[in-house]
């Protein structure tokens, strides 16, 4: 037989719980453990308060607390603003009257150097967390009520 801890082939191996786990372990290795004895109920999944495996059996566990599921109206959630046509340069105009670098926006929106620029140049439009973090940092606003709201 082999110890399942260090290889060894043994004419016979004894079982020994070791950190969670049940082993059959050499003479040598078994002292690291506490022995288990075969047929006690302690050493048993049932008596752990555990389902012993069963390959292809499946055990069905109670749903007792499912968790209810609601309608939400995602756009009520977003809400009524928009970003505002000119947010690129209001970025920029923000990042350099605190005499930031790309580099350093970059690093405080946990982004790269390269989307600070794109960002800046126009050429993409950050998403919505994006634009709340350069909100956060910047300290400008960058949404706006949409063009033709009627709502105050």
């Amino acid at each position: 037989m082999l110890c399942e801890m260090c290889g060894k082939d043994v004419p016979s191996t004894s079982r020994v719980r070791l950190e969670h786990s049940v082993l059959s372990l050499c003479p040598d290795c078994a002292r690291f453990g506490t022995p288990v004895d075969p047929a006690s109920p302690a050493a048993s999944p049932e008596a752990e308060g555990r389902t012993p495996f069963r390959p292809g059996v499946t055990v069905s566990r109670p749903t007792g607390g499912r968790r209810r599921l609601e309608e939400r109206d995602l756009y009520q959630e977003i809400g009524e603003l928009e970003l505002a046509p000119d947010w690129n340069r209001k970025i920029r105009l923000a990042r350099e009257s605190l005499q930031w670098t790309p580099e350093v926006l970059g690093k405080m929106l946990n982004e790269k150097k390269s989307v600070v620029l794109k960002i800046e140049s126009g050429s993409f439009r950050p998403p919505d967390a994006l634009v709340r973090k350069l909100e956060h940092v910047l300290k400008v606003r960058l949404r706006a009520e949409p063009e033709g709201s009627t709502k105050r």
